[in-house]
């Protein structure tokens, strides 16, 4: 990533995009001011949203930060599965007091893509990154004219071949052990189960495919994995669960603590909050509505917006889509300037062991 314009962090440390309020102003320029790349997540606020919450990163720090957005979805939605999931969540409505959103099926489901473009646009940030698909060149050349670097959320060697070829400036490649939403330019239920390939099973397959600088995502918690993906190919690592614990990090409390509390023992895709495959620690509510889940984001998403917010309000994690990788145990509530500071030495460390087995093996 040395070669990009805009300033670069001092570190090849990258803080996810987390939308749903966990990738905040504060944890944002708190990364940035320790020297790595913060990101805000535009995705699931309004076009003036994003754009407060930009002047608020600026007004906390000087350094460059990142923004992303959701590419819209356009394919096709069943409206009976949709009113079937309905029926199946009748009993949470039930017992968390809540009506569930009546969606429009037919409405549009582009995020108010074109209204913050176009605010990204008129008055740039140093990155834009995009998720669930790739946008159009003509839209990567507008932002690079404004001078804003892109990068494009691949899941495979396809989609990565397919970001260059229309312009993007770099690549966050995303492994199966992500948490969160995979960032799947085209979302198929037949492969659910199936699909997903591990991050560094993946990451050299891009290395090897395009010309372009990565950054490598998914389960990374310590130094020593970036170590580890910096040798694979990656440029950076982009870290989300990581910063989810972090005090300055938007996340829910209960979210917070339950990644290291031993009744959450692992992670599983799941389109049980949002109808499009996502990681997240189990709990009753993936298991119990899980396997009855149709392929229908952002529906199923604004559906259960209300449950998952009545399910904090009432201090049940057990109805919370509690988002995490596979790397949860790991976290450590530090604050996000210390976290940075601890991974750079792990990191260094991490190398000069490497260099240093490399200098006996040579003599």
């Amino acid at each position: 990533m040395s070669t990009a314009p805009n300033g670069l962090p001092q570190y090849p440390i990258v803080q996810a995009p987390m939308a749903g309020g966990a990738s905040c102003p504060p944890l944002t320029a708190a990364v940035c001011e320790a020297g790595g790349l913060g990101f805000l997540a535009g995705g699931y606020k309004t076009a003036d949203g994003m754009y407060q919450e930009i002047k608020q990163t600026r007004g906390l720090t000087r350094r460059p930060f990142g923004v992303n957005l959701f590419l819209p979805q356009t394919a096709y939605v069943d409206p009976a599965a949709v009113e079937a999931y309905r029926g199946q969540l009748a009993g949470e409505a039930g017992w968390y007091e809540v009506s569930l959103a009546e969606e429009d099926i037919i409405g549009t489901c582009d995020d108010g893509y074109e209204a913050k473009l176009a605010i990204l646009v008129e008055d740039p940030v140093p990155v834009v990154s995009f998720t669930f698909g790739c946008p159009a060149p003509a839209v990567l050349d507008r932002l690079r004219k404004a001078g804003t670097r892109t990068i494009v959320t691949v899941t495979s060697v396809d989609e990565a071949r397919a970001a260059q070829v229309a312009g993007a400036d770099a690549l966050c490649v995303q492994g199966v052990e992500a948490g969160g939403h995979q960032g799947t330019f085209r979302d198929d239920p037949q492969t659910d189960g199936t699909a997903g390939m591990g991050l560094l099973a993946l990451l050299p397959q891009v290395r090897e495919a395009v010309a372009l600088p990565l950054v490598a995502a998914g389960g990374v918690m310590r130094g020593a994995q970036i170590a580890a993906l910096l040798a694979a190919g990656a440029e950076a690592a982009q870290l989300g669960t990581a910063f989810l614990a972090c005090p300055e990090s938007g996340a829910h409390p209960l979210h917070k603590k339950a990644l290291t509390d031993p009744l959450f023992s692992h992670t599983e895709l799941t389109r049980a909050f949002s109808g499009r495959p996502a990681r997240g620690l189990v709990n009753r509510f993936m298991r119990e509505h899980g396997p009855y889940a149709p392929a229908a984001y952002p529906q199923i998403h604004h559906m259960t917006s209300g449950l998952r917010k009545a399910a904090g309000a009432a201090g049940d994690p057990q109805g919370m889509a509690l988002w995490a990788g596979q790397g949860h145990r790991l976290a450590r509530a530090l604050p996000a300037g210390q976290l940075v500071e601890v991974l750079v030495a792990e990191l260094a460390e991490a190398q000069n062991a490497l260099q240093v087995l490399q200098m006996r093996r040579a003599s």
